[in-house]
């Protein structure tokens, strides 16, 4: 299950006005005008449904809501609608009324902020408050984006074996997958499972053949491709060793999480070393001592590899369920492409900068880590209405993943149990990105308003009381909701 902000009852064991036809994707307005009938493409269904059989394509009308689901009644839009009349503008004081009870809620604290605007990039914004916020989990909507602009949607993350220094020492070296598994899934597995993932147990079954499959081998691992501290200084000293997040490394297994249990990993890259080792001898190999860290020198043979999904995948997985390890897995590479450098720090700086080289504005950003797990984290609202609107417009093709990734209002990932209040349509009509910490709540996406105007919103509150957690929360879907049942354009 995905959340923003995982908690463990063990306590610590260590010290955002061209024609919309020309710029947002059929797919993308297909998904969102009708995601409550259930319209996605066939691969959505089976993502999200896996047992769905019908084509909501060419058979619609046998495509079923999630079971449990109250939807309201909904005419199908005609042509006009799915090709989207982006002629009007937005109209502020009809944003305002839309969502202006639910922002002013006494439950949101004593700083809310909001934007809205239309899809279409540099469409003028609605705006209240004062703009900067406490991101929370929004901040990976600006690590995602980052990453895919700077690495591009098609780019892998390779995990290796080498051959050691010592005539029999196997090296498994880190590449830096965020979703790099410990074993392969089984065939019902795969059904759910979504994008596929490498796993260490296949890469050791291919080390073990080109090995001959049998004789006596060491094991040691490499995880120097990041650098830097494995526990980020700008977080709560209690996160690693509370077990709400892994220490960040370039070989992890499982998000860093410990087998069959609600716990985390001291030393992510020796438990994935040590799940290598026992593939290695389920696979008839002798392994003899302890794995040990070791630094390969360029130009090693490689015995075997394996190679993750591509990041567009990745991506909408993160996003999807809020992956904090991942994110900040993520984060490293953008520093690695832009500095040469994987860490939090260098990781953190890669993703302003990239953004800002699009033109998107950060200033009067402060980011610290890529999950926005970091309490120090500060956005304005613009960036975030920016970014959206790059990531859905003409040039946003290497960032699609963004829109394509973030949860469904009512059905998908961390948005699958939430609008349980406020307007029913827009189950179905809001895509947004969850943020939550303590007293911290915000959204950030996409809804498309009465008149099938996709509209960018931010909508933040960072002073919230923790007993008011659940009802600020619900404020802001209701927020959220209003702006699918709004006429916000004239």
């Amino acid at each position: 299950m995905g959340r923003d902000l995982r908690h463990s009852s063990r306590r610590s064991r260590r010290s955002r006005r061209p024609s919309a036809r020309h710029w947002l994707p059929t797919l993308l307005v297909l998904a969102l005008l009708a995601a409550g009938l259930g319209a996605y493409r066939y691969e959505w269904g089976q993502r999200y449904l896996p047992g769905l059989a019908a084509d909501p394509v060419t058979e619609p009308e046998q495509v079923l809501a999630p079971a449990g689901l109250d939807l309201p009644d909904w005419s199908p839009p005609g042509d006009d609608a799915v090709a989207l009349d982006a002629g009007g503008v937005l109209a502020p004081e009809r944003v305002a009324a839309a969502v202006g009870t639910d922002l002013a809620d006494p439950d949101l604290g004593r700083h809310v902020v909001g934007a809205v605007a239309a899809l279409a990039p540099g469409s003028p914004e609605w705006t209240t408050g004062d703009g900067r916020y406490l991101p929370a989990s929004t901040t990976k909507l600006l690590t995602l984006g980052a990453a895919l602009e700077a690495l591009g949607p098609d780019h892998t993350f390779t995990t290796r074996v080498v051959r050691g220094a010592g005539p029999r020492d196997v090296v498994l070296v880190g590449g830096g997958d965020p979703l790099l598994a410990s074993r392969s899934v089984t065939l019902a597995e795969a059904e759910s499972t979504y994008p596929a993932r490498a796993d260490v147990t296949t890469l050791a079954l291919e080390a073990a053949e080109a090995l001959g499959g049998e004789g006596r081998v060491r094991v040691r691992f490499d995880d120097s491709l990041f650098a830097g501290p494995t526990d980020n200084p700008a977080w709560r000293r209690d996160y690693v060793p509370d077990d709400i997040v892994s220490p960040i490394t370039a070989l992890m297994v499982d998000g860093g999480d410990e087998p069959d249990s609600e716990l985390k990993s001291d030393e992510p890259s020796l438990a994935a070393a040590r799940v290598f080792a026992d593939a290695l001898r389920a696979a008839g190999l002798r392994v003899t001592g302890r794995p040990q860290r070791v630094v390969v020198p360029a130009g090693a043979e490689e015995l075997a590899s394996v190679e993750s999904a591509p990041l567009s995948q990745v991506a909408e997985r993160i996003l999807d369920v809020s992956d904090n390890e991942g994110s900040e897995v993520v984060g490293h590479h953008v520093g690695l492409a832009t500095s040469g450098t994987g860490s939090f720090e260098a990781g953190a700086a890669g993703v302003l900068a990239t953004l800002g080289g699009l033109g998107i504005d950060v200033a009067g950003a402060e980011v610290y880590d890529g999950s926005g797990l970091s309490r120090r984290n500060r956005v304005v609202t613009s960036t975030l209405i920016d970014l959206v609107q790059h990531a859905a417009g003409p040039d946003g093709e290497a960032m699609r993943s963004l829109v394509t990734g973030m949860p469904v209002a009512g059905f998908t990932g961390s948005l699958t149990y939430r609008f349980a209040e406020g307007p029913a349509v827009a189950r179905g009509l809001v895509r947004a990105k969850t943020g939550t910490l303590t007293g911290v709540h915000a959204l950030a996406g996409i809804a498309v308003d009465r008149e099938g105007e996709p509209l960018a919103f931010v909508f933040g509150a960072d002073k919230v009381s923790p007993l008011d957690g659940l009802d600020a929360q619900e404020a802001l879907d209701r927020a959220a909701a209003s702006l699918a049942t709004c006429r916000c354009t004239r």
